[in-house]
């Protein structure tokens, strides 16, 4: 079992600040050098890493246009499309993944795939990738689990749809093979997903379960969803990013344009901050307010002889002065000497 996992640079795993990983998908619409903007706009935004998905559609499907390989028609983004076109449409030529992972790089970004078949990993591992990513649908190919885990880099897991049992027979399968770590991630395979079916609360359950690091692959709009899971412990966070959600693209709906993407980077370490631990008292930061919490004061000049009342005594702001709780056993009794306004009331006044 290991609580971090090393990912180029990157130690990602419970107390480490979340790593963010911004998803290209097909949101480069065919043109590599919308792809190249995507990847400056990932670097400037401070995101952590950049994730493309390898495959062309003769990998992924097979050129059939049966009720089997259409999408069902009420999807709400590619409603009726034939998977061999959609695939056609959204996929990342192998030639332009060199040209991505040199820029990517020399903007000092870590950059890894999701591998759809054994030539994807051929051109990945050629490529000296860190880390490989299972997509949700790839969960239950355990072959392919075993072929990435045999390079003995780490593995990153999408577990949408799936059961208790097919998520262990996976981690089982990268285990055995030879993963060089493993991070589960909670993910809603719907796109783009309904926040309430989110289920941030199985993140904890998760890596319990398995004894591993676990993070979020969201498609959720906007960041709410993802700041949310870091306060029940996700340490990775990938979300699909594009230029401008206006440009379309096949993921445009649930990408994150660059402004949204640099403030889930600034947000999510936020959250991650505001963690802290579970001590009940004052803070380092709170001493300065200590000063200023309520105390009984003489708010009104007194002589010697005068009578302690509501008038001449007051709890107000700031501390130094007998605490509130005390004003009635003061009222009543009688100043011991002249005591100027503005004076923190003790007991050697009255």
């Amino acid at each position: 079992m290991t609580t971090t996992v090393k990912i180029g640079p990157h130690v990602v795993g419970a107390g480490e600040q979340p790593f963010v990983v911004a998803e290209m998908s097909g949101n480069h619409n065919g043109d590599l050098g919308r792809a190249l903007a995507i990847v400056d706009a990932v670097a400037a935004s401070g995101a952590h890493a950049l994730k493309l998905q390898t495959y062309r559609p003769d990998t992924i499907t097979i050129d059939v246009d049966t009720p089997a390989f259409r999408i069902s028609g009420g999807h709400e983004l590619w409603g009726g499309q034939n998977l061999y076109r959609l695939y056609e449409r959204a996929h990342t030529p192998y030639e332009w993944h060199e040209p991505i992972f040199t820029r990517a790089r020399e903007r000092g970004l870590t950059v890894f795939s999701s591998p759809f078949d054994p030539s994807a990993v051929e051109l990945l591992e050629g490529l000296d990738v860190p880390a490989y990513k299972i997509a949700s649908s790839e969960l239950v190919d355990l072959p392919l689990i075993r072929l990435v885990a045999g390079t003995g880099k780490p593995l990153v897991i999408s577990t949408g749809m799936a059961t208790v049992a097919e998520i262990d027979a996976a981690v089982r399968t990268a285990r055995d093979g030879g993963a060089g770590g493993i991070v589960l991630l909670a993910c809603t395979a719907s796109y783009p997903a309904p926040p309430a079916d989110s289920n941030l609360r199985r993140i904890p359950v998760l890596a319990d379960a398995f004894g591993v690091p676990v993070g979020l692959s969201d498609h959720t709009p906007g960041i709410g969803v993802p700041v949310a899971s870091v306060a029940l412990g996700a340490c990775f966070i990938e979300k699909h990013v594009t230029l401008d959600r206006t440009d379309g693209g096949v993921d445009s709906d649930f990408s994150l344009n660059p402004d949204e993407l640099a403030a889930l980077v600034v947000e999510s370490a936020r959250a991650h901050a505001a963690l802290g631990g579970t001590a009940i008292g004052p803070t380092p930061a709170e001493r300065e307010g200590l000063r200023f919490r309520r105390s009984l004061f003489v708010v009104a000049d007194v002589r010697a002889g005068d009578k302690v009342t509501a008038a001449n005594v007051r709890s107000i702001r700031p501390a130094g002065g007998l605490p509130p709780v005390e004003i009635d056993r003061v009222l009543g009794r009688t100043f011991t000497t002249d005591v100027p306004r503005g004076t923190p009331l003790t007991w050697d006044l009255v």
